[in-house]
């Protein structure tokens, strides 16, 4: 119940910075065991990290939002798998495998690049932004010794004058 009241008050803070016809959410998959977390920043996300140890599920995520690296969401094991954004670079879709815990996830971008960690095993699933001009902004879950759902949120952070050429 908590995190249903977490996510929907993220929503409307966000829903007051950007507009509405840009934000848009991804609900999340996976068992959703355990403790709820929320990655979030300030500005455009400018790198990815993610963990995943034993060649086994994802254990944890951080995100670097423009110079500053977020706080580490589930567990730092193993040697984190990074992805580092170029000047005008955004995660458009993530995608991947779940059972009990997230298995595998892929960051793409929108200038094909990915980030693919874990092992692909389980039930599918694909996130992507309603509007063809937002972007990654949040993900949201639970975790429980690894992360067991994972959901995301979609904006418009700050438009370049050259974004219609990226998407």
């Amino acid at each position: 119940m908590h995190y249903i009241v977490l996510v929907a008050l993220l929503s409307a803070c966000f829903l007051a910075v950007v507009q509405p016809q840009y934000y848009s959410f991804s609900p999340s998959v996976g068992s959703g065991s355990g403790s709820s977390y929320v990655l979030s920043g300030e500005g455009r996300i400018t790198a990815v990290r993610v963990w995943e140890a034993n060649n086994n599920y994802i254990y944890g995520f951080q995100f670097k939002y423009g110079a500053l690296w977020s706080s580490v969401v589930g567990i730092k094991s193993g040697i984190p798998q990074e992805i580092e954004l170029y000047e005008d670079e955004a995660i458009v879709q993530i995608s991947g495998k779940y059972a009990h815990y997230v298995q595998s996830v892929v960051f793409t971008t929108n200038r094909g690049r990915t980030l693919q960690v874990g092992q692909p095993s389980g039930r599918s699933f694909n996130m992507y932004p309603i509007n063809s001009k937002a972007e990654l902004i949040i993900i949201s879950g639970r975790y429980s010794g690894g992360i067991t759902s994972i959901g995301a949120h979609w904006a418009v952070v700050n438009q370049p004058s050259n974004w219609a050429g990226l998407a």
